[in-house]
């Protein structure tokens, strides 16, 4: 996966599926790619964004995580944009 920015769609997944499947973007993340934006929904809960912010913040190719441009999208950023 060499695109720079990468669009997850996590609507209706449970807590176990949505990490495989952020895990498996962190590991197929090229040397190109600058950040994960996550949507994960709000309207039915934030259990997937906490989940987001608890087992990813220490992650070792995540450098920060941003809130997205609503309360239902969390950014992984992976490098900086210079």
């Amino acid at each position: 996966m060499n695109d720079p920015f990468v669009t997850i769609d996590l609507h209706g997944m449970m807590r176990d599926d949505a990490m495989r499947r952020i895990d498996r973007a962190l590991r197929d993340a090229g040397p190109y790619t600058y950040q994960l934006r996550l949507v994960h929904g709000f309207h039915r809960g934030t259990s997937l964004r906490s989940m987001i912010q608890d087992e990813y913040r220490y992650h070792e190719k995540v450098l920060r995580i941003q809130p997205g441009d609503n309360p239902g999208v969390t950014i992984l950023i992976l490098k900086e944009l210079y």
